[in-house]
């Protein structure tokens, strides 16, 4: 991976989020089977959002992947959250993805008494190897992750414990996880820009009407931590996935 400024991501747009969860999870099948050629194992990272359920179940079912050599990780988890509650994105990943390939191994992270120590934990459990592939959606604000504008986009850490603004905790209601914004814990633990673009590949799946503003902010803003999803374009090998609603280059549908 090469960091450097201003590379365009290669996008590609479909009709529906079933068609685009099926190209974007070809397209990790296919880098996931290369990494386990060619070291034997492979690391990957998953965002935990509805945006990314239809990419989680075709990717469930592609063929020919050995999941007993491939490693997991997951970008974000709440603080304050009772261990087994649906709405923990390690839980909503079993649900999802992992009840399906319950070969693979996935690192969780586990904040509910000590998020700072967790926190610490799991940049131990990432370690410094680079992820073969990174799937991850953006947020209603441009987050990556839970690092919401300002994003630190040189963060030295991997990861750390971070207050959610309200246009983060707002989607999680808007999403149908919360009753209300008072349910939305306050603060998470999140893997930061930095370790989550230490990767050979980043494939973001952005569905959906709502992320339409955060897509063209992450193409067209200036990169920087106002716009997190710009960081992005500092990459060498990032596929953007877009349907017709978040694509913001197709006319409003009426």
């Amino acid at each position: 991976m090469t960091v450097g400024i201003d590379r365009a991501p290669d996008i590609s747009t479909y009709r529906t989020r079933l068609e685009l969860g099926r190209a974007s999870a070809a397209c990790a099948a296919d880098s996931i089977r290369q990494a386990i050629v060619r070291t034997g194992h492979a690391r990957l990272m998953l965002a935990a959002a509805p945006s990314q359920t239809a990419t989680l179940l075709a990717l469930s079912a592609e063929a020919d992947i050995e999941w007993d050599r491939v490693e997991c990780f997951h970008m974000d988890e709440y603080v304050g959250l009772p261990p087994q509650a649906p709405q923990g994105f390690a839980n909503w990943l079993r649900s999802v993805f992992f009840k399906r390939v319950p070969q693979a191994t996935f690192r969780t992270i586990a904040p509910v008494d000590d998020p700072e120590g967790a926190a610490l934990r799991y940049e131990a459990v990432l370690g410094t190897e680079p992820f073969d592939v990174v799937l991850l959606g953006l947020g209603v604000n441009g987050h990556l992750a839970f690092n919401d504008p300002p994003a630190d986009l040189a963060d030295d850490r991997a990861a750390r414990v971070v207050a959610l603004h309200e246009a983060s905790r707002r989607q999680q209601v808007d999403e149908g996880h919360f009753a209300e914004i008072g349910d939305v814990p306050t603060h998470a633990v999140t893997v930061t820009i930095p370790r989550l673009l230490n990767a050979r590949q980043l494939i973001a799946s952005v569905p959906g009407s709502a992320k339409r503003q955060a897509v063209h902010d992450t193409l067209t803003r200036p990169i920087g931590p106002e716009f997190p999803g710009t960081a992005l374009r500092t990459h060498d090998n990032v596929r953007l996935f877009l349907d017709a609603e978040s694509d913001p280059c197709v006319r409003e549908l009426s």
